[in-house]
This record gives structure tokens, C-alpha cells and sequence, in this order.
């Protein structure tokens, strides 16, 4: 796991992060919504984005959505997929079968 940080991407753009994790086939995963958009990132056409809600929020809090994300839903299912983890609930946008 890296941080945008870590591989010199603090201050870029999302296409950037976005472009840079697809060249190092990794899952993306953020609080910024824009990782969400359909338009922009459309399910399949990614290794996966995770998108975790509820900003501002603690370290705890993120702890604990990471596990709960870990817990419920597998790797496969990440896979080219969109994953908004909520407080309470994770849903996961697959997909379709032969796009990522």
C-alpha cells in the first residue's frame, strides 16, 4: 500500500493518481468523491476504487472501515469495481464480467 504522498503524487490531480495506479495495477482507495464519478472513472475500466465516506473522520474510524472492507467483501469483488464504505453499510458497483 502506498500513499499519494509516498510516490510523489501529493498536490497532483486525480487523473494523475488515477493514470499512476492504473500504470501499477492498484486499487485506489480514497475519501475524495470524485473517485466515485461515474463519468470520469467508469466501473471496469480500473483495477478497483474504494471510496470511503464520512470526512472528517479519525484514524479509528478509517481503521475500521478498512477492516470491515476486508471482512465483507473479497478480492475478486474489488476487482474493477466501485466500493463506497459507509458508516454502517459497503456497497460494491461490480464490473461487468470482461472489462477489467
Amino acid at each position: 500500500m502506498h500513499h499519494a504522498t509516498e510516490v510523489g503524487l501529493a498536490g497532483r490531480s486525480d487523473r494523475e493518481v488515477f493514470d499512476w495506479a492504473q500504470a501499477c495495477q492498484a486499487i485506489i482507495i480514497t475519501f475524495d468523491e470524485d473517485f466515485a464519478d461515474q463519468r470520469s472513472f467508469p466501473v471496469g475500466a480500473h483495477y478497483g476504487v474504494v471510496r470511503l465516506r464520512g470526512w472528517p473522520t479519525t484514524i479509528e474510524e478509517t481503521q475500521d472501515a478498512l477492516e470491515r472492507l476486508l471482512v465483507e467483501v473479497s478480492t475478486s469483488e474489488l476487482s474493477g469495481s466501485l466500493v463506497i464504505v459507509g458508516r454502517t453499510r459497503i456497497r460494491v458497483r461490480p464490473s461487468w464480467p470482461g472489462m477489467s
